[in-house]
């Protein structure tokens, strides 16, 4: 039967944990490595309700792209994630900033689903990509490219801007990479695509003629799970491999 460490180690190829940055926390947080496996829950974030949906479903590993535990935990509550994972014994592997800066990693996932061509590095960590920019097959304004990107991810709104100017270049980073702008900028980008973004650096692009698409870090990420879950599922076809069905950020637009 396959172990959480076969598991782990495969990731780990994919992704490499040590190349986590260095305010993550990344790997295995809840459980052991010779814990022995046959089904497996993929979310983005482990929550209360994704800990029951794994114990319906007898589950005792969940992998999560970000980790059940970022700052170091000063007391646990009965009610806490943790507490609720290592009472029922459910294990836990977060692959976190590893994943942003793979080959197969969430920024992939973002550039194949925009449908992007010409792949090239935005910025790197650490010798790592961080991000990356391509190129539309036809040039689209500010609007369509935004119903487009809306289509694409399964958004229900986006905030964006509407430079002066056609896109055709452009750059993505998942999740909070706003700050990723300067480098879009030095690669001429016409616009830039991510989770999160700070009003100063929608000020900068604004100033440069950047069009920003901000999706949400949810659906920036998201889409990384499912493909995560088919990249394992062919690598361990004994092991049933389960996408969460009952977490989401709940944001809503009016």
């Amino acid at each position: 039967m396959i172990k959480i460490l076969d598991i782990y180690s495969f990731i780990d190829k994919i992704a490499p944990f040590e190349s986590q940055m260095d305010f993550d926390n990344s790997g295995l947080l809840i459980g052991n490595f010779d814990k022995k496996i046959n089904k497996i829950l993929l979310t983005l974030d482990i929550t209360s309700e994704v800990v029951y949906e794994a114990l319906k479903l007898n589950i005792n590993l969940i992998i999560s792209h970000h980790p059940v535990i970022f700052k170091p935990i000063k007391k646990i509550n009965f009610d806490s994630v943790c507490y609720l994972l290592a009472k029922n014994n459910i294990c836990a592997i977060c692959a976190h900033t590893n994943l942003d800066l793979s080959q197969v990693g969430t920024n992939f996932c973002l550039f194949e689903r925009l449908n992007l061509k010409n792949k090239e590095s935005l910025s790197f960590y650490k010798n790592h990509t961080l991000g990356l920019v391509g190129e539309l097959e036809s040039e689209m304004n500010s609007q369509e490219f935004a119903l487009f990107a809306k289509k694409k991810l399964e958004c229900t709104g986006i905030r964006f801007t509407c430079a002066n100017k056609k896109i055709k270049k452009v750059a993505v980073s998942s999740g909070a990479g706003g700050s990723l702008i300067y480098d879009a900028f030095n690669k001429k980008c016409d616009a830039f695509l991510t989770g999160e973004i700070k009003h100063s650096d929608i000020l900068f692009a604004n100033e440069h003629e950047i069009s920003i698409f901000d999706v949400g870090h949810f659906k920036s990420e998201n889409l990384v799970i499912s493909h995560l879950k088919n990249i394992l599922q062919k690598e361990f076809s004994m092991v049933e491999f389960v996408e969460s069905k009952v977490f989401s950020d709940k944001i809503e637009f009016v």
